[in-house]
Parts: structure tokens; sequence; C-alpha cells
């Protein structure tokens, strides 16, 4: 029996149902396997009075410090948090305020390892929590924790350290892999582990059908994530002009909706433009399979999840050469990877709509990755190092 203990700050609570899902959706294939026993701490930074009364801190007093999410035992202790500056300081204060809740955990489950799922702040903390209490832990790497953490001074040295003091080490891309051995990472330790799909819930339908469910018709374009620069909705609204009749929904939140909004507006776009906000996983499927491309032109990814549901769901995507982007579209059926710039965009969505792939043909090429295969993967992986430890 293999006893893990997951470490994440991204994992889904009431307040935030969707944040880190596909970190659940691990999670939760890891904890169903019968040679496993699984708990979460899914640690809540909140920064210190007056600015933990701010709206966005708000909510989370409400957040049990332990309750049964989804069956899993998910444990979410607090930690100090300094917004925006205090970054190089989140593992030392995480580890702190985490290492007595791990030990009064550990007096009634013993884990063999810590399987951190975040590269920051997380695997340094992890590093800190696995030394003081004597097992080896794993750190996974998804693509903002290092491209925007190792790029911070104060940060990049702890994500190095943290790297060489992990019994391993999980990348969700080969690129990442190559841009975390960049940052002087042992590659020879990287182990590439691919995201899963629930082919249940992400599979090609009736386009037509599926687009008057939604009220709509006629081309339609849809992107999914977190509306911020980084994710290139703006280039995507602006590339709407030239893609005739198309309408575009932009799901997700964040904090360029407005922004988007005065664009939509000055482009004279507001009658094609829709930004839903946050979509339970259902409609972001049901939204997904409806759509004719998605399109997500972002400076940086690991490997999207977005990439490969679309791509699951029968719809061709058009992103930049980002990530692991050369690792999904590596065929005409899945779509095309452009230059981050509207008329490049454009110029390929529109050439889908005139020869749009079949459905089955874009579907087939994300057939390497299931839930299955990631969940065989990350207990091999958790195993070695409980094995070796």
């Amino acid at each position: 029996m293999l006893r893990v203990l997951t470490l994440s700050t991204l994992f889904p609570d009431a307040t935030r149902p969707t944040f880190g899902n596909f970190v659940e959706r691990q999670t939760m294939g890891l904890a169903a396997r019968d040679d496993v026993q699984l708990e979460v701490v899914a640690p809540i930074g909140i920064p210190p009075w007056p600015l933990s009364r701010h709206a966005r801190y708000r909510p989370f007093a409400a957040i049990p410090e332990q309750e049964i999410w989804k069956d899993i035992i998910v444990h979410r202790p607090r930690f100090s948090l300094v917004p925006r500056i205090g970054g190089r300081f989140s593992p030392a204060r995480m580890a702190k305020a985490l290492l007595p809740v791990l030990r009064t955990i550990r007096e009634r489950f013993p884990f063999d390892v810590i399987d951190a799922e975040f590269f920051y702040p997380d695997g340094p903390a992890a590093m800190r929590l696995a030394e003081a209490l004597g097992v080896p832990f794993s750190v996974k790497a998804r693509g903002g924790d290092i491209h925007h953490w190792a790029a911070q001074a104060g940060c990049r040295p702890q994500i190095i350290a943290a790297a060489e003091e992990a019994g391993g080490v999980l990348a969700v891309s080969e690129a990442l892999k190559a841009d975390m051995a960049a940052l002087g990472m042992a590659e020879e330790k990287i182990a590439v582990h691919y995201t899963g799909i629930d082919r249940t819930r992400f599979a090609p339908v009736d386009r037509t059908a599926a687009k008057a469910a939604l009220g709509l018709s006629g081309p339609l374009i849809v992107t999914v994530g977190a509306l911020m620069e980084r994710k290139g909705q703006r280039l995507a609204l602006e590339a709407l002009p030239h893609i005739p009749g198309a309408r575009l929904i932009l799901a997700g939140e964040g904090p360029d909706r407005a922004i988007l909004e005065r664009r939509a507006l000055k482009l004279g776009l507001a009658d094609r433009v829709d930004i839903p906000g946050v979509l339970p996983h259902d409609r972001v499927a049901a939204l997904v399979a409806a759509a004719d491309v998605m399109v997500l032109p972002s400076v940086s990814e690991g490997l999207a999840n977005a990439w490969v549901e679309a791509l699951a769901s029968g719809t061709p995507i058009v992103i930049s050469d980002a990530g692991g982007a050369r690792e999904v579209v590596d065929r005409r059926e899945a779509g095309a990877i452009v230059a981050r710039d509207p008329g490049a965009i454009a110029d390929a969505v529109n050439a889908l709509l005139a020869d749009p792939p079949a459905q089955a043909a874009v579907a087939a090429t994300v057939d390497r990755f299931s839930w299955e295969r990631n969940s065989e993967q990350l207990f091999a992986h958790l195993s070695r190092l409980a094995e070796r430890h």
C-alpha cells in the first residue's frame, strides 16, 4: 500500500470550484486505486490584516480547515502571504505553518511520500517539510510555476534547490522539461508526465445541434482560460473582424475582463463577443464541443489542458508556439501553430473554417492522453521514490 500526501496550493474549494481542477482530477485518479491511500494538503495564503479583509480574501474565512472533498480528506491550513512583493518568502512561511499540521497528520496517517503538485511555492516548501519529517518528495512543474517564478531573482534559487533535493521531478511536456534543464536542473532527473482527458465528457458531438442547444449558429470560436494578457485573448478579439460572421466566446475570468470588454466595444464587436465568466466543467465541455475552432495564443504554457480538451472534442486549435504546442499540434487535423498576431490568427482560423478536418480525426490526435495512463505513471513514479528511501 502506497500512502501519499498530496501538497498543492492549486486545488478547488467551495469558493473556487474550478481552481486547480486538473490537479483535483489527477489526485482523484490516484486515490481511486486499491493500492493507494491518499490525503491532500491544500494551503491557503492569507495576507496580514487589514489586507486579509480585502474582497479577494474574505471568502476564504468560510473554508473549513479540514473536510471531505469528493471522498478525499483535504486539509486547508492557512499560511501568511505577502501579496505582490513577498513571493520569495512564501515557501518558508508555508513550511512553517504546515509542519505542525503534517506532524499531526503523520501520527494518524504515516504517509510514505509528499507529492508537490506545483513547483512554486509548493516545491521548496515540500523540500523543507520532507527534510523535517524524513520522507521523500516529488515535485511537478506545470508551466507558469517555472516560466513566471523562475524569472524572479529571489525565487529561482529555491526552485533549483527543490529540484536538486527532490527524489523525483515531473514536467507536463517535453518542452517544459527542456526549459527546466536550461535553468540548470538535471535533465536526466526530469520525467514527462502528460495530463489526462475525460473522454466521457470531452468527445465529438453533432456540432450544429450543440450550437443550437447554446442558442447559437454560424462559425463559433472559443478561448478557455484566465482572462489575462499572457493568455492572449486580446489577440483573438482583434482577429475577429477578419473572420466573417464568426462569434467569439471568451470563457474565463481574470484581470483583463474590463479591458477586453472595452476593446470589443471600440472595435464594434460587442454583438459578436461573449464573456460568460468561469463556467462549470460540463458547460466548458459543451461549449468546446460546439466550437469550430479554439484559439489560445499564449505567451507561455506547459501543456495546456484546454488544448487537449478541445482536440478530444473534435475541435481544432490555433495556438502560439508556446510550451508543448508542437507535442499536440503535430499534424494538420490538430489545427495550426501561428505567430501571436491577429492577422496570422485570422488566416489560420479562416483556413480551418473553409476546410474543416473531420472531428474524429481531430480527436484521434490526443489518443495518447488518458487519466488511466496518467495515474499509472504517477503511481509508479511515487512508488519508486518510497521504495528507494
